[in-house]
């Protein structure tokens, strides 16, 4: 089961690949000007990797968009939480994979 952080990652990476085709640069060519190497572009657009608020902000600058475009769509909820007679402890439908992580349906 991918974790919240996972399906984050694939939808901003969904949103910078179609950014970065749509301004007609390479992963090299996008990773040399927003000071990130091609490999962590690739990360990034495979949802591997969530970029830092830092690197989002200077991945927009290149791609000349605002830095929203490039999280547009992803939503995140916090995870519910019971309390109960040992303390908190989370829904079991959290536990499961009941809910999908905020992210809209595709």
């Amino acid at each position: 089961m991918a974790t919240r952080n996972t399906k984050i990652g694939r939808h901003i990476g969904l949103n910078l690949r179609r950014a970065r085709r749509a301004a007609g640069l390479s992963q090299e060519d996008l990773g040399f000007r927003a000071g990130l190497h091609r490999t962590a572009v690739s990360q990034l657009e495979r949802g591997e990797r969530v970029p830092r608020a830092d690197s989002v902000i200077r991945l927009a600058g290149v791609l000349g968009i605002p830095p929203g475009e490039l999280l547009a769509g992803v939503v995140w909820e916090p995870i519910a939480f019971t309390v109960g007679r040992y303390g908190m402890a989370r829904c079991a439908e959290a536990e499961t994979g009941g809910t999908n992580g905020g992210e809209a349906d595709a």
